[in-house]
């Protein structure tokens, strides 16, 4: 799997190979992406009641963060799945406040002869 992480503003993948196993550090935004045919286990700890989870959409054209989306997780894959939808759907959310482009729901292929930044979709960080 390919582990798209924020690291002091920079964007990054960490590929995790077969067998390998990655401790993500606390409050780093990070979206996994796994391969096809794959399998990968995910644990987490157990949230406390005040903590809140997070979604991240940045820029593709300069690095910005478009829009956040932050909420107490209690069922991840129905809650994550609104706040896509929330975005998704309005265009004010998808505007970069720093360069003006819109930022698309699932972020486009990066182009290798591109200068902008390799973007996460949306990144998820826990506080």
């Amino acid at each position: 799997m390919i582990l798209k992480v924020v690291d002091d503003g920079t964007f990054r993948d960490i590929v995790i190979a077969e067998g390998d196993m990655f401790l993500l550090p606390p409050n780093t935004p990070h979206n996994p992406v796994r391969l096809a045919d794959t399998v990968g286990i995910v644990i987490e700890q157990p949230r406390p009641a005040a903590s809140e989870d997070r979604l991240r959409w940045y820029c593709q054209n300069c690095g910005a963060v478009v829009h956040e989306a932050a909420f107490h997780c209690t069922d991840l894959g129905t809650q994550i799945k609104e706040a896509v939808n929330a975005f998704r759907d309005d265009l004010a959310k998808r505007k970069c406040p720093t360069c003006g482009e819109t930022a698309e729901v699932v972020p486009r292929p990066q182009d290798s002869s591109s200068s902008g930044p390799s973007n996460p979709l949306a990144s998820g960080t826990q506080q």
